[in-house]
């Protein structure tokens, strides 16, 4: 394993494939505030040419983090198909680029490969290849699951509807979920962040939006975004869910932050599918997002993406329905300016696809970062050109709970109309019954008045 490598005259020698991927990683700000990113541009291309000429095996048997000390180490161990790394394990990074990149390489061949990889390949292979190389090879990742309905198709483009409310009154979600279904958001599922994580508040939220659904004969699944634990105590007690929620870390340290460890995961994943309400085998959503191990003290001198890749691996033995990034919501100490966030979110659905997961972004911005609503608008057009399945539905782009921006049910209806594609088939269906959209996937103008629901 060859560490060492020079360029325009200057020998560059790396301490570890921990220290390559680092360097190798475009700038993110939480590299640099852990000091382990690249000093120059010119070193950061000395780490990309030395990472490319690295083997697969190389990186396995070089974790950035021991697996005896970690437990998302030990799951991306225990669960790696051994079969498919055995014949990958000799190809570089570089030639894994290639073979991605390859025009005869379909999606098929490509979700088997990513079987065979942990994060860190994952990670390694995104770190040298360019924004519209991770664009072209999204796209070309077909990652389907299903719930109720099946999200992932090419042909279709869904969206969370996002209907917060800043004292979880159920009223005002409501309405806000009639304002977004008028529009045509919601198919990916109706998706609530509640201020109190309480049982009996988050069993209120569950049952509403769920009887909101049946009332309406909605194709659709529902979900609270509360901890796990509190979705597990309303389920065990009765309450009405499609999905269960969490919120996800590369580290263990970071996910006992969280308050969550595999067993707990495992416990849900049982217990959604025993009392849950949906049809399908996909009954789980995660979040997360680059740089959230550093932000809580539990990054281990590993870089963002890196980590960030390694979520993905621990989120698939969960088979989720739903997986989005938000890398730019924690604020500048992780991603700066809309640069960082643009790349990011493009690493970020690349690397979930590869890895078999049926991936949306959520490419947002807090108002105290270097980002406004044009890198915003950029990152979501260029992540719809990519194939993202999904991304969220907020009042005006503006999200009353958590205070940052997001796309609206506006941004919804014209990224589909821009990339030709329509909402989940059984949810377009229900919206052509409803007059709000037509079989091209166009909104009709009777789109946006909800006093729809108040016509029954």
């Amino acid at each position: 394993m060859r560490l060492k490598t020079t360029v325009s005259g200057t020998s560059y020698q790396f301490t570890s494939v921990r220290d390559v991927l680092a360097k190798a990683n475009e700038e993110k700000s939480g590299d640099v505030l852990l000091r382990i990113g690249a000093r120059t541009a010119q070193e950061r291309a000395a780490a990309k040419v030395v990472l490319s000429e690295l083997t697969l095996e190389d990186i396995r048997k070089n974790p950035v983090i021991d697996p005896e000390i970690d437990e998302v180490a030990r799951i991306e161990e225990e669960t790696i198909n051994e079969t498919i790394y055995n014949e990958i394990k000799n190809w570089t990074v570089g030639y894994l680029r290639e073979k991605i990149l390859a025009h005869e390489t379909n999606s098929r061949e490509l979700l088997r490969i990513g079987k065979g990889l942990n994060g860190a390949m994952a990670a390694a292979v995104a770190k040298i290849m360019s924004t519209m190389d991770l664009i072209y090879a999204g796209k070309k990742i077909i990652a389907i699951a299903t719930c109720n309905t099946t999200i992932g198709y090419p042909d279709s483009l869904a969206f969370r509807l996002q209907g917060n409310h800043p004292t979880d009154s159920t009223d005002g979600i409501l309405l806000s979920v009639m304002e977004g279904v008028s529009y045509g958001s919601g198919d990916a599922c109706i998706g609530i962040n509640p201020v109190d994580d309480t049982v009996s508040n988050i069993t209120k939220i569950m049952e509403s939006i769920h009887e909101f659904t049946i009332e309406w004969e909605l194709p659709t699944q529902t979900v609270v975004l509360a901890h796990i634990s509190t979705q597990m105590e309303c389920v065990s007690q009765g309450a009405k869910t499609s999905m269960l929620f969490q919120s996800l870390a590369g580290t263990e340290d970071a996910n006992k932050a969280f308050g969550i460890d595999d067993k707990m995961l495992m416990e849900g994943y049982d217990l959604i599918h025993k009392y849950g309400v949906a049809s399908g085998e996909n009954l789980m959503y995660f979040e997360t997002g680059q740089g959230s191990e550093l932000s809580i003290g539990a990054a281990h001198n590993i870089d963002q993406l890196t980590l960030e890749a390694k979520k993905y691996v621990l989120a698939r033995k969960y088979k989720p329905f739903m997986l989005n990034t938000v890398s730019g919501f924690i604020g500048p100490e992780t991603i700066f300016d809309g640069k960082q966030m643009m790349r990011a979110a493009i690493e970020d659905h690349f690397m979930g696809k590869l890895l078999g997961i049926p991936m949306g972004t959520a490419p947002v911005y807090t108002n105290h970062t270097k980002m406004d609503q044009n890198d915003h608008e950029m990152a979501t057009m260029l992540l719809s050109l990519g194939g993202s399945n999904f991304f969220m539905g907020v009042p005006c782009g503006d999200d009353v709970m958590l205070s940052y921006q997001d796309t609206s049910y506006h941004d919804d209806a014209t990224l589909r109309e821009l990339t030709g594609r329509k909402p989940i088939k059984e949810y377009h269906e229900w919206l052509m019954k409803h007059e709000i959209m037509d079989e091209h996937g166009i909104l009709t103008p009777k789109a946006g008045d909800a006093t729809l629901f108040y016509k029954k």
